[in-house]
């Protein structure tokens, strides 16, 4: 991954292939923003004004690069956009910081190093250009080949020039202070575990399966210090675990449950995670239509977000137990298949008419929901791809949340946002329960088609253990990206959840969630 510094040095002074600077949309046109001064000098006082006339607006995300001017030892000036300039005495939003990191260090791939001279007022703001800057020089290249036949993944390296942005120096950053020290290497850990995530999420079906992602878990947890319990087809057999045995039946890769678990000796409070992840959904018997599976290898963004939370509270060291659990299974049609009309006998003892094999997150993540309230936790946050419905609700951009106590709902909303992630409170309409009930069984898989992903959120709900807080991240429109990239956000998996789990993991042990 791209390295990070922190530094004093100037805009003017620091040795870099590039220098990074900030401009926004004032009401006059372009506005140079702080940290941008020394670069502003050197041409003159006159930035604002060559950049308007190569057409610069100050727009979010808008790059342009320009040459150096005398004074500068970098010899590429490359001013990003902010968006609007803030009203006279407020400062930029960090997550206006983040996306204009990001979009920089994208457009800086090749390049070995860069300073980002973008507004760092303290500590935070400086994490934020650390995350964008991060975050947004991600590349998957696995799988890319040079035009000689041979990839990333035979052992040859891919072309220079697309090759993430090496190095990124924030300046007005301090690195002898202890706070912004802290920041920095907490932004390295995080971007690195989203980075995780986003690589499993990208990989394809055919080297990723429930066995080997468990792999990834059981290495993580070697490397880090984790404890790891991965139940196999025999043990979820033995142990009643008809949701996740259902799903993968018709699969020649079998199911997985993967409890992978952070514990700190002087912590009083546990988090459990629990994470949907089917490596491939083809919908199974009731299968997918052409142009709905093609990108469903991101079915694991759930498990992927909760695998990646887990390791980055482990490396942060938070004082707080977070449990991952991680529901894996391969959704194929064949001759062993579940078909529509089956009965599940579930993990805790309930049965569930199987009205849509499509409707199969539900299915794994009911079985490990069960398991997670057996250890009586102090919450439980799932995180799913799990309805086109969320999708059509709140668009590409925005994860639902649902719950079972409204305060913990609203506090996850609030995290949300503070971190960078879009999101929205749903509610759970109790009236949408009966359209579940089962003339066969204690419940059924599918109920009314609209308000789906609420269905979905009340069916889950029927698996937490008594008692227990908990909540519900809809994440099937934030979790894979089929658009052009902006901000920090890259084509394909985009690791979504992962800063709202890690957030929420250090509110608990600070004690801030009651």
């Amino acid at each position: 991954m791209t390295a990070l510094t922190l530094s004093t040095s100037s805009a003017a002074t620091v040795r870099a292939d590039a220098v990074v600077v900030g401009v926004a949309k004032g009401a006059k046109g372009v506005v140079v923003a702080p940290g941008a001064e020394a670069v502003d000098k050197a041409f003159g006082g006159k930035l604002a004004a060559v950049l308007e006339t190569l057409g610069a607006s100050g727009a979010e995300g808008e790059v342009t690069k320009l040459p150096a001017a005398d004074g500068l030892k970098a010899p590429v000036v490359l001013a990003v956009g902010l968006g609007d300039a803030p009203a006279k005495g407020d400062g930029y939003d960090n997550e206006a910081l983040r996306r204009a990191a990001g979009s920089a260090a994208r457009a800086l791939s090749g390049t070995k190093k860069a300073g980002f001279a973008l507004p760092v007022e303290d500590a935070e703001a400086a994490a934020a250009v650390s995350e964008g800057a991060l975050l947004g020089a991600y590349a998957f290249t696995t799988y890319r080949s040079n035009g000689n036949g041979k990839n990333a993944k035979g052992g040859k390296k891919n072309d220079a020039k697309s090759a993430p942005l090496g190095e990124a120096t924030i300046l007005g950053g301090k690195p002898r202070d202890k706070e912004f020290k802290a920041a920095a290497e907490r932004s390295v850990a995080l971007a690195e575990e989203i980075n995780r995530a986003r690589d499993l999420i990208n990989t394809p079906s055919n080297d990723l399966d429930p066995k080997s992602f468990a792999a990834h878990a059981q290495a993580a947890a070697k490397e880090f210090g984790l404890k790891v319990e991965v139940l196999d087809e025999k043990a979820l057999k033995k142990g009643g675990y008809g949701g996740l045995m259902g799903v993968g039946q018709g699969s020649e890769t079998p199911p997985r449950l993967v409890r992978i678990a952070h514990t700190h000796p002087k912590a009083d409070r546990t988090l459990a995670l629990v994470g949907k992840g089917i490596t491939y959904d083809s919908g199974g018997i009731s299968l997918k239509p052409a142009g709905h599976n093609e990108t469903m290898k991101c079915d694991m963004s759930g498990a992927a977000a909760v695998f990646a939370a887990v390791v980055a509270a482990a490396r942060l060291g938070l004082q707080v137990n977070v449990t991952g659990w991680l529901a894996l299974a391969e959704n194929m049609p064949s001759g062993s298949a579940t078909r529509p009309g089956d009965v599940l006998t579930m993990y805790s003892g309930k049965t569930v008419e199987v009205l849509n094999t499509d409707a199969e997150g539900r299915l794994v993540l009911a079985d490990a929901l069960t398991r997670a309230s057996e250890e009586t936790p102090d919450a439980i946050v799932d995180v799913a791809t799990l309805t086109g419905a969320m999708v059509l609700a709140l668009g590409h951009r925005h994860f639902g949340i649902m719950s079972n106590d409204d305060a913990f709902r609203t506090s996850i909303h609030e995290i949300a946002e503070e971190v960078g992630e879009q999101s929205w409170p749903m509610p759970m309409p109790v009236h949408l329960r009966k359209g579940m009930d089962s003339p066969v069984a204690d419940i059924a898989n599918m109920g009314e088609r609209m308000g789906g992903g609420l269905v979905a959120g009340l069916f889950l709900k029927e698996f937490v253990g008594e008692g227990i807080t908990w909540a519900h991240l809809d994440i099937a429109g934030p979790a894979f990206h089929e658009g052009a990239p902006w901000g920090y956000t890259p084509k394909g998996g985009t690791g979504s959840a992962v800063r709202t789990l890690v957030r929420l993991a250090e509110r608990t042990a600070a004690g801030d969630l009651g």
